[in-house]
């Protein structure tokens, strides 16, 4: 059996928490792959989003997702993802993660509901 990898970022798993429209779908999506990954950034964008909406966080919305916790700098990531095209800050910071996490981005997939962050990550190399 092949691992399949995706590394999630936040509007996925927000616009799951939020129950919004194709929320079960993309439940759906995220659980064909055999790991899961993401910035602990994910959780605190979360968490916001939800308050923002008076709703309350749960566990079970990053279950499942491992974290990954750069050792240094990802100062020469967040170059390579800007030179692929601008991000907003939080955005960025999740493709740095996934190119830090996954130095062969074609190895993985980079699953957003953002369209710029999308097209940055295919961009990139990674799957989408």
């Amino acid at each position: 059996m092949s691992v399949s990898r995706a590394y999630i970022g936040t509007s996925v798993i927000a616009a799951i928490a939020l129950n919004e429209v194709g929320s079960t779908d993309h439940a759906r999506r995220l659980g064909d792959f055999s790991q899961l990954f993401s910035s602990n950034l994910l959780e605190a964008e979360v968490r916001a989003a939800l308050a923002r909406e008076g709703r309350q966080f749960e566990a079970g919305f990053i279950s499942g997702i491992e974290w990954v916790f750069p050792d240094r700098s990802l100062g020469p990531e967040l170059a390579v993802a800007l030179a692929a095209g601008y991000l907003r800050g939080a955005d960025l910071w999740h493709i740095a993660t996934a190119l830090y996490a996954a130095p062969e981005p074609g190895e993985i997939a980079f699953v957003t509901l953002d369209n710029r962050q999308r097209s940055i990550a295919v961009a990139l190399g990674f799957r989408a």
